[in-house]
């Protein structure tokens, strides 16, 4: 390896695959390779939904003795789920899934305890059905929960495992509905109120702290000779994915694209007027002081979960014959919690189609072009919501994630919201994970020095708008109007 070079590993799971990248880092330049890929295959049994920990554990340490050689681990997942374990540091049970069930009507019995202004007053919060907050009033009366010792979010509990320490992310924390987006610490008043004991949870960690090193049999079964530290970066994919957005000052936009999409903008100080919460703007915790204020939409799921139902066909013929259906035929709400189960997605959406007048997509490429026209359009909502909510002007829209692969729905996006979008850092979540780590070792300075760095590293494509604007306005009223 070069002189002033060091390698990173970044553990990177997300809700459909997991992988371990290797970036190497200098102070002028990063590159990133994938060492090892596996699947993230949730698993139903008579319980309910729930998560393959363990498979998800052992692709990670396959993926670190893929790796090589490295200066630091960093760990990243999909937010708000947790493992709980046992006195003795066992885990009680696999993780339950955020779409499982359990959480139905659990957010009324949280309000009347806690009225839904007031609880965003305190946390920020948006409201979703699965926030960890509901998730524990739901668990609360299970023997597995009475048995429980400790807490560990998904990110926190692999860490756990690696190093034998316990700590809780901020960024991830965030997300729970149990911190207060203006001290960064926990909300002790909304978990008194609902008699959530905050013990639960390990002492918080910021992103760049140190989180252990790599345990003697993990080594051993890696192959890494030690001392390797672990680094806690952004555990929070989208905490990681928003430090990577290749930005050069502050009047900009972001959406995070993926099985979700992630949009909205990056502030000093949360938005938490009433307003923003009839709107559903959530205020969660980035790098070096910053809140991640945005909408989450429900993204590339829904045209996963078709492909899934038709077979895994292929993807760019696909992509291909929905660029030659009409623009904005039809579209559906993508932020809608109707679509957040799997299953039968093509039929969900030709009925809500049906139900809202407009015409029913009957091929696959027109179910296609609905839903990235459906994207386009709610990416366009967000921007131009989070500008007035936040009174924050932006010039330009940075597209990351694995949507920057999609050159029409990056162009569609650009059109939707009038705005010229950037597209690239198309593995953002891993090079923010990666830069924190190669910061908290001294390599790269502030965020602004990392984002530079980014910018000069990170391939870029722009799409200017184009066609008439009017038309994306008058599609949203039409779905304002149903």
């Amino acid at each position: 390896m070069s002189a002033g070079v060091k390698s990173y590993a970044a553990v990177d799971l997300g809700a459909s695959s997991g992988r371990v990248m290797v970036g190497r880092v200098s102070p002028d330049s990063v590159e990133l390779s994938e060492a090892h890929r596996f699947p993230n295959r949730p698993v139903r049994v008579p319980e309910g939904l729930r998560w393959d920990i363990l498979a998800l554990y052992d692709g990670v340490l396959a993926g670190l003795r893929a790796a090589g050689r490295v200066d630091s681990v960093g760990v990243d997942s999909w937010a708000v789920d947790y493992g709980l374990l046992d006195a003795d540091g066992a885990l009680l049970g696999n993780p339950v899934h955020y779409r499982d069930a359990r959480t139905e009507g659990v957010a009324e019995k949280v309000w009347a305890t806690v009225p839904a202004a007031e609880l965003y007053a305190a946390t920020g919060i948006q409201y979703a059905p699965f926030n960890t907050l509901y998730q524990l009033t739901a668990a609360r009366a299970s023997s597995q929960f009475a048995r429980a010792e400790r807490l560990l979010l998904v990110p926190d509990l692999l860490t756990y495992w690696l190093t034998g320490e316990q700590g809780t992310e901020l960024t991830n924390a965030s997300t729970t509905q149990l911190v207060d987006p203006r001290t960064r610490t926990w909300s002790y008043g909304v978990a008194e109120r609902l008699g959530i004991d905050l013990g639960l949870f390990a002492p918080l960690r910021q992103p760049g702290d140190p989180a252990g090193t790599l345990r003697p049999e993990v080594l051993a079964a890696t192959g890494l000779t030690g001392p390797v530290p672990v680094t806690a970066v952004g555990s929070h994919d989208t905490a990681s994915a928003v430090a990577a957005v290749p930005a050069t000052g502050e009047r900009f936009a972001y959406i995070c694209t993926g099985t979700w999409s992630l949009a909205g903008l990056e502030l000093s100080a949360p938005v938490l007027t009433e307003e923003s919460r009839a709107a559903n703007f959530t205020n969660e915790l980035g790098l070096d002081g910053t809140v991640r204020y945005l909408r989450n939409i429900m993204g590339l799921w829904l045209l996963q979960e078709c492909v899934r139902s038709w077979g895994e066909p292929d993807l760019g013929l696909l992509l291909r014959e929905a660029a030659g259906v009409p623009t904005l035929r039809s579209v559906v709400d993508a932020g809608d919690e109707a679509f957040l189960a799997p299953g039968r997605m093509p039929e969900r959406i030709a009925e809500a189609c049906r139900a809202s007048g407009q015409p029913v997509p009957g091929t696959r490429a027109e179910v296609t072009r609905c839903i990235l026209d459906s994207l386009a359009l709610a990416h366009r909502r967000a921007v131009l919501d989070a500008q007035r909510l936040a009174d924050h002007p932006v010039d330009v829209v940075y597209l990351v994630g694995g949507g920057t692969r999609n050159a029409l729905l990056c162009q569609l996006t650009a059109d939707a919201c009038g705005l010229p979008v950037v597209a690239g850092a198309t593995e953002a979540t891993a090079l923010g994970n990666v830069l924190v780590q190669a910061r908290a070792h001294g390599l790269v300075g502030d965020l602004a020095d990392l984002r530079r760095l980014l910018t000069r590293t990170q391939p870029l494509t722009r799409y200017t708008p184009r066609g008439d604007a009017g038309r994306w306005r008058a599609a949203q009223a039409r779905l304002a109007a149903r």
